[in-house]
């Protein structure tokens, strides 16, 4: 608070210009990219506001200090920043990032887990003000100080804040719907001139304040925008939708709050379970509307990277609504109507996250097996091997199990979780087909044929088998029969290809070896006959042969040959025996008496 106090506290006007101001030289900023490069390097990529925030502030601390603008030691002595005072392009710096540290403030207030209740929305109401006042001096200070781009864009900069401010405030439409109309009109002009870089950052700003224009036009009712286009606007990125979308997911989940009041009961497998807590139906509503984006009618072009982001936020809301009924569960205590009541429906939804987590890994598969039937178009592509592919139908059958236990765990079985639990044995037999496929794939690849051959054989029953079960069903998933029918094609063909090259291999092996044989050489390989470099110093040709082929250098033979090396004569002895040598008896000196007794 103290920081905030002293920013306050900062008597900030600009005075009216001199004839003198004109000859002071015009400073320039490009505005845009240099807040779009603290922005992207300090926290805004991965929307970390409180990151950015603490940059903010150690680049004014920093700017304060290398202009001796600070405000005293010890005691607090305000400095005014006016148009006289602007003597160096930092100080204009000072404003704008002062700017940037009030609007990030407010923005990290936004994103608070519960949203931001009333007290701390005044606060952000204030820190928003504060931007807006501080834009506002630097659109000022700009205009006088500041080339004509600078001062575009310090206005463009200036109409932005206002417009955010009115956008949250939640009144003058009409007056935010010009201030953002006035900053893209300024940001479209600016888009035509300069290099590249600074041209599709404009661009890319223009974009992003299409969708809160339209949004304004929306609460004018000048505009045909139904609530699903809006949910399709929210999904861009930039640090200037933040707001748009935080605005946007409160007012639909008002409307989920809304549309959840009439929701009363979970229906399941011919189960009513009955739904007594607010942020449970919220919850379970919100999951069912996601789960439209994949099952509607316009799931076929939604791109499979877009699907699987939908994936994560239907788990997210089932997972919030599981937890939501296990604390009602906790809390409960001894009535056994509500637990049993509270038990089924937490069973139910566990068996719907279920099926969704079997779509999503089902999803996982096709991309994968797309990756593998593809041709190498584009060379940084990653192409997909069997073994992953065999992977994620351990995960399917996994999944599977888990989701028919959890359905058949129940004492009493009603007509539907008979039927769902056989649907499920179904799936999982051809699962396993399809994982016996690939695992078949994976060892014909690694050249063994026996064992690819009795895979593709064992593919085929298996196949064969879930088709039958298949056509016995009443409701015969039609899209499951054709990728089996294909799967039992493909292994039949498989198989008859791996004993073709099984018995071509093996007919090869005599012929295989018998040229080995042959190519034995006793004086070495051609490569070891070929001359060393140490050998030919006289002729000059690259040791290290072509860039492509991958052998090592013939520069010297390593570990070098053995060669004979002379030693010293071996003498043996053999005359020492046969001489007789004379007596020494006569020069050894005799013993006496005392030595005799004494030894």
């Amino acid at each position: 608070m103290g920081k905030e106090n002293d920013v306050e506290a900062m008597n900030i006007h600009v005075q009216n210009t001199n004839a003198s101001d004109f000859s002071s030289p015009k400073y320039s900023i490009n505005v845009l990219q240099l807040l779009k490069s603290a922005q992207m390097q300090h926290g805004l990529r991965h929307g970390d506001y409180t990151r950015y925030r603490r940059y903010c502030t150690a680049r004014l601390r920093r700017l304060y200090k290398s202009l001796k603008f600070t405000h005293g030691r010890g005691k607090y002595c305000r400095r005014v920043i006016s148009e006289n005072s602007v003597t160096n392009v930092r100080f204009l710096h000072i404003v704008l990032y002062t700017a940037e540290r009030a609007w990030s403030h407010a923005m990290e207030k936004r994103q608070l887990l519960d949203g931001p209740n009333r007290r701390q929305r005044i606060y952000l109401i204030g820190r928003l003000r504060k931007a807006v006042k501080w834009a506002t001096l630097f659109s000022q200070l700009c205009s006088f100080k500041g080339d004509s781009r600078t001062s575009l864009e310090a206005e463009a900069y200036s109409s932005y804040m206002m417009g955010t401010l009115l956008f949250e405030q939640d009144h003058n439409w009409d007056t935010a719907l010009k201030c953002f109309k006035n900053a893209r009109a300024v940001y479209e002009e600016l888009g035509k001139y300069g290099d590249l870089e600074n041209q599709l950052l404009c661009r890319e700003r223009v974009e992003e304040l299409e969708p809160s224009i339209r949004y304004c036009l929306h609460k004018i009712d000048k505009s045909n925008l139904q609530a699903s286009e809006l949910i399709h606007i929210g999904e861009m990125e930039g640090p200037a939708l933040d707001l748009f979308k935080a605005k946007l997911e409160a007012a639909m989940a008002e409307a989920r709050s809304q549309q959840a009041a009439s929701m009363t009961e979970f229906q399941w497998l011919g189960h009513q379970f009955p739904i007594s807590d607010a942020k449970t139906r919220v919850s379970i509503l919100k999951a069912q509307e996601l789960e439209k984006d994949v099952e509607g009618p316009t799931a076929e072009s939604v791109p499979a990277e877009k699907k699987l982001s939908i994936f994560d936020k239907i788990f997210s809301a089932y997972h919030e609504a599981r937890s939501c009924i296990r604390n009602d569960l906790a809390t409960a205590g001894n009535a056994e109507n509500v637990k049993e009541e509270l038990i089924g429906l937490d069973k139910a939804v566990s068996a719907v996250l279920g099926l969704r987590t079997i779509e999503r890994n089902r999803l996982l598969v096709s991309i994968a097996k797309s990756k593998l039937t593809r041709q190498h178009a584009d060379k940084n592509e990653k192409a997909t091997k069997p073994e992953e592919l065999v992977r994620l139908y351990d995960l399917l059958l996994q999944n599977i199990a888990d989701l028919s236990d959890l359905v058949t765990s129940g004492r009493e079985r009603k007509q539907e979780e008979v039927a769902f639990s056989e649907e499920c044995a179904v799936k999982s037999l051809a699962f396993r087909a399809e994982r016996c496929y690939y695992l078949a794939k994976s060892y014909s690849m690694a050249g063994k044929r026996t064992e690819s051959f009795a895979l593709y054989c064992h593919a085929i029953s298996l196949a064969d088998d879930a088709l039958q079960k298949l056509q016995d069903m009443n409701n015969m998933d039609q899209a499951m029969m054709d990728e089996l029918k294909t799967l039992y094609h493909n292994c039949r063909s498989n198989k008859c290809i791996e004993h073709a090259t099984g018995i071509m291999e093996e007919q090869k092996v005599p012929e295989n070896l018998s040229k080995k044989i042959a190519s034995i050489s006793l004086s070495g390989s051609e490569k070891e006959q070929q001359k060393l470099l140490v050998e030919k110093l006289d002729v000059y040709e690259p040791a290290f042969g072509d860039a492509d082929v991958k052998a090592s250098p013939r520069i010297e033979a390593f570990p070098p040959p053995l060669q004979t090396i002379p030693r010293n004569p071996i003498v043996l002895d053999l005359v020492y025996s046969l001489f007789e040598f004379p007596s020494l008896e006569k020069r050894m000196k005799k013993k006496g008496l005392l030595s005799r007794l004494w030894g």
